[in-house]
């Protein structure tokens, strides 16, 4: 992966590269965000708030677009003890999915994924929990109204079976109402994803036109920097996914840190980190592609559409 890496940037095509500014948060980041979405033909997105010397003590607010690449806390909107939102939209219903870090006692304990859902953006319902440490739990709407779930385990015993440090899992439920942590949990595997010492994640799904299923996600490996030290390389990936074959095919880089501006890192091991929110698309036929960064910024960049060759986003007709 690393020498993947290095081709990539060699070849890269960015077309913009930008920092997004956030307002209303002042003294604290905001990274990892949910995709932006419009709702009541407003432009809005979540993200994780956290003061630069803490962690795992985040908070998930919503920001509404105020300007190009400018966001603005929505005031009186919940506010969630979340980290690293991402949103689906699943009928009229809005799901928002975070993961909750528990503590025992002042202590770090473990983390849960959970869910919220409803048709009002500032009154969603907390409904379910996904399994004990997994986080990347995402869902997909299909077109026969169905709904893809992607999981993501990660532990030492698959390292031991895999060689990869996480599997990415997918099965399908027929509605919200079916999505529990057993049901997350017993996903099957994807075979082929990830190689050895490599783990990763689905950040957001697309269904095509095709049929298939268009992932934006996070691949990632250790690394050491110059002076020896330990280096946590997170890159921003796409594949895409047959649900028929359940068949992976053309996964490929499509951002490394390099691709965007310049800027901090909360710990030395992150400089070179990069988490995927997702794409939205142009209207030139381009994508923009948004990112954690360094795990205290979010980024922009415009890319080529990640998903030529295996159809276009489903837009519910055909």
């Amino acid at each position: 992966m690393k020498q993947r890496k290095a081709e990539f940037e060699e070849q890269k095509r960015i077309y913009e590269s930008a920092t997004l500014r956030f307002h209303g948060v002042d003294g604290f980041d905001v990274y990892n965000v949910s995709i932006p979405f419009i709702r009541n033909g407003k432009r809005y997105l979540f993200g994780r708030v956290e003061r630069r010397q803490e962690w795992a003590r985040s908070w998930v607010r919503l920001f509404e677009e105020t300007g190009p690449d400018e966001w603005t806390t929505v005031e009186n909107s919940m506010i969630y003890t979340l980290e690293d939102p991402y949103i689906a939209e699943i009928g009229d219903e809005l799901v928002l999915g975070g993961t909750h870090v528990q503590y025992d006692r002042g202590s770090y304990s473990t983390f849960f994924g959970y869910f919220f859902r409803g048709t009002d953006l500032h009154d969603l319902y907390y409904f379910t929990t996904g399994p004990d440490k997994m986080k990347d739990i995402r869902l997909v709407p299909l077109a026969d109204g169905r709904i893809g779930v992607f999981s993501r385990p990660r532990n030492s015993e698959l390292r031991g079976k895999y060689g990869s440090e996480s599997m990415i899992g997918f099965t399908v439920i027929n509605s919200l109402d079916e999505l529990t942590a057993d049901v997350i949990a017993n996903a099957p595997y994807i075979q082929g994803i990830f190689g050895e010492g490599e783990w990763g994640g689905v950040n957001q799904a697309y269904l095509l036109d095709s049929g298939k299923i268009g992932i934006i996600g996070h691949i990632c490996y250790r690394d050491q920097d110059e002076h020896g030290g330990e280096q946590r390389v997170y890159m921003n990936m796409a594949f895409v996914f047959d649900p028929a074959t359940r068949k992976s095919a053309d996964l490929h880089l499509i951002g490394s840190r390099s691709c965007y501006p310049p800027g901090p890192a909360k710990k030395p091991y992150l400089t070179d980190c990069v988490f995927a929110s997702g794409i939205v698309m142009r209207p030139d036929g381009k994508a923009d592609l948004y990112s954690g960064i360094g795990d205290c910024q979010t980024g922009r960049i415009t890319i080529d559409y990640p998903f030529a060759g295996h159809g276009a986003l489903w837009t519910g007709a055909r």
